[in-house]
């Protein structure tokens, strides 16, 4: 693992990018976490926070390998961050039930099942109805307030507000030119999100080829319930609703293939109102919700891009579309431990 006379530079100061230099000072490292926002700013605020590998894997792959394994550090995960910094973060396995509403439905849901059982994912029939117990939810905006503080404890360099202009790379050096000016280190992580892909990397020949990125919109809307008033997750399709230990609870979501634009789509909202009231009919009693969206870090073929670029010092940590909090902990885990390996 690098020094303390050694730097690694984080591009990005999402979950992923707040992760990774958490554990990377952890380590020993001096690390410096840029972000051309906030940290935990963009798709980490954004995000809903479900841990649900049993709404997003059917086939085996490495991926849905990879995020079974990220899942079951996840309660580690939280503890070793409260731990470290004092505060709450709200994390809770309150299971998932998958809701059918017609015989072909059913019959999808239950292929699923045993498709599912191969990669080791737990579901039960109950009431008509696929039950998942093992899917939790996380607040994201609390693990990245936990990981300022960790990182700020660990004497980790957050410069927010500065934007990453371009990385020029060696086997062992990384020059990050900034709108803050230069840094320099021993390796450089790239975990922007979607906006990963824009930025021009070159090594000692000239440009260098990175898998491009782009956003995947998604609204959400936010109701204020009672808290403990809905137990698990509910999904129906592309709809859900899940509820913070708060009372906070969510309704979502769209998908939508339009850059960073950010102007909300009343005509988008008005529809998962009606889907998430719909699916849990509580919400129509809800006072008006208030609505927010954000972009997904998407890649060509929506899998994410982890690990070494060539023989370079830099690292790729993005593309982890609508698994990013899910994946935080097992993403940090390897990137790290690789470049401790240098």
């Amino acid at each position: 693992m690098p020094t303390r006379s050694q730097d690694v530079i984080v591009i990005g100061a999402g979950i992923v990018g707040g992760s990774i230099a958490w554990r990377l000072a952890q380590a020993g490292a001096a690390v410096t976490l840029v972000d051309a926002g906030a940290l935990g700013g963009e798709a980490s605020w954004a995000g809903a926070g479900m841990l649900a590998p049993g709404g997003e894997f059917v086939t085996r792959s490495r991926w849905a390998q990879f995020a079974l394994e990220s899942m079951a550090l996840y309660p580690a995960f939280v503890e070793e961050l409260e731990s470290e910094t004092g505060l709450r973060i709200d994390y809770r396995c309150c299971g998932a039930v998958e809701i059918a509403r017609t015989d072909a439905e059913w019959q999808d849901l239950l292929g699923r099942r045993a498709a599912q059982s191969e990669l080791g994912i737990r579901s039960e029939v109950t009431d008509g109805r696929l039950f998942y117990p093992d899917d939790a939810l996380v607040d994201p905006r609390d693990v990245t307030r936990a990981l300022r503080r960790a990182c700020e404890n660990r004497e980790v360099h957050i410069r927010e507000q500065t934007r990453v202009l371009s990385v020029r790379v060696t086997a062992e050096r990384a020059d990050v030119e900034t709108s803050g000016g230069m840094l320099s280190g021993s390796a450089a992580v790239l975990a922007a999100g979607a906006w990963s892909g824009a930025i021009p990397v070159f090594g000692p020949g000239g440009p260098l080829a990175i898998p491009a990125s782009f956003p995947v919109r998604g609204h959400l809307l936010g109701y204020a319930l009672e808290p403990g008033s809905l137990g698990p997750i509910l999904r129906h399709g592309h709809t859900y609703v899940m509820q913070r230990s708060s009372g906070f609870t969510i309704a979502g979501t769209s998908s939508e293939q339009v850059g960073f634009n950010r102007e909300l789509d009343p005509q988008i909202i008005d529809e998962i109102r009606a889907r998430g009231e719909e699916l849990e009919p509580r919400l129509r009693k809800a006072a008006e919700p208030i609505a927010w969206l954000g972009f997904r870090p998407a890649t060509e073929h929506f899998e994410p891009v982890i690990g070494r670029l060539g023989d370079t010092c830099l690292w790729l940590a993005y593309g982890h579309y609508r698994n990013g909090i899910l994946l935080a902990p097992a993403t940090a885990g390897r990137v790290a431990g690789e470049i401790a390996d240098l």
